[in-house]
């Protein structure tokens, strides 16, 4: 049974940044929040004196956890995942499937369903199978396939409204078609495994955000850019490319760049770069978790794939290309502290950002009252001290061994 809580210590949030501050919970739900000198309770009975408090971590972007690949299809292995991730402060976070045969795609998308129903996952993301071949990554070029409007109308039926978000690289024919397929559901094109052009790029990004209401009302949504720069040509002076397209979209506030900022799949240099250049608050932080998060290195699947984690990178053993990300988004959340991003800014684009693509601002990604009460309590070192969930203490799943 869940019982009121009271938390004292740095509160740092994507709208406020206060020193001395105290978070009460009632139940499921923050009551309080704010200066520990206004709190018209008792504050002598607060926990966690001396430490920063945050809001619970969101991750639009993990294919796994603990062992378990979301990919697997199975409802005991992904519940596995996600808690781990739950345990780890990322108290909300979309399951991400790899491209993969149609039958697997659809079984996946419908065991995310159920979880999405039970409330262990805020809801599936599908990377592929509509993606460019000459940047695949860590997906199967076998099983890559062209813009299929009836084979997207299957997935979307197996997944119901529990489909958040789906990469797809522009340029491929057909791709404008899916993504009015995807917003007429709600769900949230995301550009990504893509050679597409400036132009080509820029169009998609436009054509997505009017898709979602961006260009209409102020509660429409923006589409997000899945890792900015990995999968995607580099930005050249010439050949602009997606990269320069995301920026300006990011920077007009039209578009969300999801950032791999674990210390491998990006420079610390780039990330700090693309915070000061469009914002904190056009970034979300992901990590592109496999199954090896939380686990030794050693021999791992990503979906069909076999990877080999040596180190805690993760490459393919066919070819040594990376393979997803063995981070927590706390520990990316770190790292990108370390790489010079004021931690009010990592935190906003590890909360408030993701959670306003979801479209759930109103209940997660920040500590207002009336809010969910999942926070994250660090110290400042930003090492892992508590995580509450709906109210609730989540205890700590450890590292195992494989």
């Amino acid at each position: 049974m869940r019982r009121d809580l009271i938390l004292r210590g740095h509160v740092v949030t994507g709208s406020m940044d206060i020193d001395d501050g105290l978070i009460a919970v009632s139940g499921d739900r923050i009551s309080y929040a704010g200066p520990a000198t206004e709190f018209p309770g008792n504050p002598g009975r607060a926990e966690t004196a001396g430490h920063l408090l945050m809001p619970g971590l969101v991750d639009l972007h993990c294919h796994g956890a603990f062992g378990s690949d979301f990919s697997e299809g199975t409802l005991e292995g992904s519940r596995a995942a996600a808690r781990y991730l739950h345990s780890k402060g990322t108290t909300t976070l979309l399951a991400s499937l790899v491209t993969a045969p149609r039958e697997d795609l659809i079984r996946n998308l419908q065991t995310l369903q159920t979880l999405t129903h039970e409330g262990i996952v805020a809801g599936s993301h599908l990377e592929g199978p509509f993606l460019a071949a000459g940047h695949c990554g860590a997906h199967d070029p076998a099983l890559l396939l062209e813009p299929d409007p009836a084979l997207m109308a299957s997935l979307l039926t197996a997944a119901g409204p529990s489909l958040s978000t789906m990469t797809l690289a522009a340029e491929l024919p057909g791709a404008a078609d899916l993504v009015n397929m995807l917003t007429q559901q709600g769900a949230t094109p995301s550009l990504g495994h893509t050679a597409a052009a400036h132009a080509v790029a820029t169009e998609f990004l436009a054509h997505a955000a009017t898709g979602l209401g961006l260009s209409t009302s102020s509660a429409g949504r923006r589409p997000t850019v899945t890792h900015l720069f990995n999968a995607m040509p580099g930005l050249h002076h010439r050949s602009p490319g997606p990269v320069a397209a995301s920026l300006s979209a990011a920077q007009a506030g039209k578009a969300v760049l999801e950032l791999i900022a674990d210390g491998v799949h990006l420079a610390p240099e780039t990330v700090k770069l693309v915070f000061d250049s469009v914002g904190a608050d056009n970034i979300a932080l992901v990590t592109d978790s496999m199954a090896a998060t939380g686990l030794q290195d050693g021999h791992y699947q990503l979906g069909s794939l076999a990877v080999t984690v040596q180190q805690g990178i993760a490459r393919l053993d066919s070819n040594g290309a990376i393979a997803g990300g063995t981070a927590t988004l706390l520990d990316v959340v770190r790292t990108a502290v370390a790489a010079g991003v004021p931690l009010q800014h990592a935190v906003m684009s590890a909360t408030a950002v993701p959670a306003e693509v979801l479209g759930r601002s109103a209940n997660i990604g920040d500590l207002r009252p009336g809010m969910s009460a999942d926070i994250v309590v660090v110290d400042h070192d930003l090492n892992l001290s508590a995580v509450f969930r709906q109210g609730a203490r989540i205890a700590s799943l450890e590292r195992k061994a494989v």
